[in-house]
This record gives C-alpha cells, sequence and structure tokens, in this order.
C-alpha cells in the first residue's frame, strides 16, 4: 500500500541525510521525497512516499519521530489529500504533429514552456495517475528527456456548512 508521510523537520544542514540514512538503515524504499521550506523559515517539510503494508510503514514512522531534528510527522493514508507531481518533458514534434501534440497537451491542462523546430517540452502537474497517462500518451511521439518531482500533499480542510 501507498503511504504519503509528511515530515515537519528542523530547517539545517544535514536532517535531508540522516532521514535518508534511517531509510537506507532499514532497506526500506523511498518511492518519491520532495523537500521544500515552509512559511517559517527555520522549519520544512518532507513529503515521503514509501510503499508498504501498514505495518512497516507504522514502524518507520515511529523511526523518524526519534530524529531530533523532526518535529511532527504525519501519515496521510486513510486521510482525504490533496497531491501533485510536477513533470517537465520533451517531446518529439516535427511541425506536422504539431496541432495534435498541441490537442494532446490541452486535454491535459498542460503548459507548452519551451517550443523547438523538432520538439515541445511541457509542463504537466496533477496527481500521479495522470502524469503517468500524459507520459504514455507521449510514448508514440518519442520522449525525448523528462524530469519529475516526487509528490506533494496537503490534507483537506474540513468545510463548515455555510449559513
Amino acid at each position: 500500500m501507498k503511504h504519503i508521510l509528511s515530515a515537519l523537520v528542523l530547517n539545517k544542514p544535514g536532517v535531508l541525510a540522516h532521514v535518508a540514512g534511517m531509510f537506507a538503515a532499514r532497506a526500506f524504499n523511498i518511492d518519491s521525497l520532495a523537500v521544500g521550506r515552509t512559511d517559517d523559515p527555520t522549519l520544512s517539510r518532507m513529503t515521503i512516499v514509501v510503499v508498504g503494508d501498514d505495518k512497516v510503514v507504522e514502524q518507520v514512522r515511529k523511526q523518524l519521530v526519534k530524529i531530533v531534528s523532526i518535529v511532527k510527522v504525519q501519515d496521510y493514508v486513510g486521510q482525504d489529500v490533496v497531491a501533485r507531481d510536477l513533470m517537465l518533458i520533451s517531446v518529439s514534434c516535427p511541425p506536422e504533429k504539431r496541432p495534435e501534440m498541441m490537442a494532446l497537451i490541452e486535454m491535459f491542462n498542460g503548459k507548452v514552456v519551451e517550443i523547438g523546430q523538432k520538439f515541445v517540452m511541457v509542463e504537466i502537474t496533477g496527481p500521479e495517475n495522470k502524469i503517468e497517462s500524459f507520459i504514455d500518451a507521449c510514448r508514440p511521439y518519442g520522449i525525448k528527456s523528462m524530469v519529475r518531482t516526487g509528490t506533494v500533499a496537503m490534507p483537506r480542510q474540513a468545510r463548515t456548512p455555510q449559513t
């Protein structure tokens, strides 16, 4: 099962290495990892996606909590979250294929960020399955290169009824 762990950490050197080392020491693979500053300059948020059964991931979560530089760890499994990935992809696209490529990009709500004589570079954001679907749709054209971020996620806020 896929788990999205959110770790609020002190924004200081070595924290990422410490966390990665903890995973490596337990032979546990990280599916994706995204780190960025928060609104508080002393804190960063790590979003770590791991695949494993609930017991194993709970042990990993408990080990993370023990790291001094980690302020809080949350497992979003079972919660209603908004999760997004970002991808830049460069696809072969000669001029005669541009109209169909532009239609494909529009269908996925992508954004063209660069056009060359024989390629187009596209920015796609969304849930992982959307990113994977766009990659599959681009394969027949020829993928020149691509780069992806890890997943970032936030729990949805509880909605209160309007009166």
